[in-house]
């Protein structure tokens, strides 16, 4: 880990013991913090959800602009000093609960009302967790997450590339993704193994592409990405064939990694309605 002199700002410790069963890697570099918050751009009136504080590294300077701030927080040691540093200001509103099961409508002042989330998010549950977010799409304006780097550029990946996949597809499919940018080990203590990045995720609220079944949408995508490098015509045996993948406007020996989102859309909702007739 590189020291301050090479010119980069550290927040102060809390001397918390990091859990690996919680993915706990804090950040420890005032510089990348200030661009992350500088990317959010918190504003006064925002309702923002913060998973996985920490020790408080992007806490504390959002809290001071917000109006009301929840975290969700399933670690219990940092459960007191959360509420040590922040419990007096009216912005805190502290969940110690599991980010994955947490029902976050309850968090809803008003049936519209809009929220913002933000998180350095364990590498182990980073994909669920942000499928389990997009069931509360249509109150969330935006999400800015801290992930693993290969996890970033599979969400962000375009078709005909190597990282194009199921991932890519489900996200764009709910959301506008933007890969803002990297964030190295060494920004953290204690040091991941694995190179990370900031991705900024905006939940349509009108889809470009609608799946009648959004279900069964999810499951098809899978299905279509079953045998890695495999043509339409094999992975999806039992589901289309040729002549029903063709009628679609698509070609049976591509490859789902060349596809567009919405041609997963427009093959799926041939399924269901000729699966239905």
């Amino acid at each position: 880990m590189r020291n301050t002199r090479s010119g980069k700002r550290r927040p102060q410790s809390s001397g918390h013991q990091h859990k690996k069963q919680f993915g706990q890697n804090f950040l420890n570099n005032n510089q990348i913090i200030d661009r992350i918050v500088a990317s959010i751009r918190p504003q006064a009136d925002d309702h923002m959800i913060e998973i996985g504080p920490g020790e408080a590294a992007l806490t504390d300077p959002i809290i001071r602009v917000v109006k009301h701030l929840d975290i969700i927080e399933i670690d219990n040691d940092l459960i007191a000093p959360l509420k040590i540093k922040f419990a007096t200001l009216p912005a805190f509103h502290l969940h110690h609960t599991d980010a994955l099961k947490f029902d976050y409508a309850q968090l809803l002042q008003a049936e519209d009302e809009q929220l913002r989330v933000v998180g350095n998010l364990p590498y182990n549950i980073s994909s669920p967790l942000m499928f389990h977010l997009l069931k509360f799409a249509a109150n969330i304006t935006d999400m800015h997450f801290m992930l693993q780097k290969e996890v970033v550029e599979r969400i962000c990946a375009q078709p005909g590339g190597k990282q194009f996949g199921r991932l890519s597809v489900m996200m764009q499919y709910y959301c506008k993704t933007e890969y803002l940018f990297d964030v190295g080990p060494e920004n953290f203590t204690p040091p991941p193994k694995v190179d990370s990045a900031i991705v900024r995720l905006l939940p349509y609220k009108q889809k470009p592409v609608i799946a009648d079944d959004e279900a069964l949408f999810e499951k098809f995508v899978k299905q279509c990405f079953t045998l890695k490098r495999k043509t339409l015509r094999n992975n999806l045996k039992g589901w289309l064939d040729s002549e029903q993948i063709e009628a679609c406007g698509i070609s049976p020996s591509a490859r789902s990694e060349t596809l567009q989102v919405a041609d997963f859309v427009k093959l799926c909702n041939f399924y269901q309605q000729h699966s239905e007739a």
